[in-house]
């Protein structure tokens, strides 16, 4: 991807001005995500470019449950079309914890068909850095014809994604 484009995250900033200092950052301390959504989105983007190790270097170790590089690697791959953030919170837990969430939907195409993860994502901050945890999985209704597409192209859903 070039650092110019559009990130897939959604932000509307440039790929340089948004993930990408954050993909790197793990490696040379030069930026951490400072916030659940922030995390959730630099995964997204992750995901979108295959960079599968920031996958795993952001997913706390305690909650990987076997999940391994290679696993990821292997794939299937499906083509991304847009993420949608419907909520974000951080709070304080009774044991001084910073814990978060954040509600999404990742809209996908895999073999002509078109899906999300619509997820219910937790996040915690350790070390200094936010990881992800753990998500609750839930049933994305697919848009009607005539709303937006969920590529965010500005396109009604029948006239982008929906036809192709």
């Amino acid at each position: 991807m070039t650092p110019d484009k559009h990130c897939p995250c959604g932000s509307q900033k440039s790929y340089q001005d948004c993930c990408q200092a954050l993909h790197l950052g793990l490696d040379s301390c030069a930026q951490l995500a400072t916030s659940p959504e922030q995390l959730m989105r630099s995964r997204y983007c992750a995901f979108t470019l295959k960079n599968f190790d920031y996958i795993i270097k952001t997913h706390h170790a305690d909650y990987l449950d076997g999940l391994t590089l290679e696993q990821l690697q292997q794939g299937p791959h499906p083509q991304w079309l847009g993420l949608d953030v419907l909520s974000a919170d951080e709070t304080i837990q009774p044991d001084g914890r910073k814990h978060g969430t954040v509600t999404f939907k990742a809209w996908y195409k895999i073999n002509g068909e078109i899906d999300a993860i619509y997820e219910r994502s937790e996040f915690i901050f350790e070390q200094g850095r936010w990881f992800y945890t753990k998500g609750h999985q839930m049933h994305a209704k697919l848009p009607g014809r005539n709303d937006p597409c969920v590529c965010h192209s500005g396109k009604k859903f029948k006239q982008c994604c929906m036809k192709g």
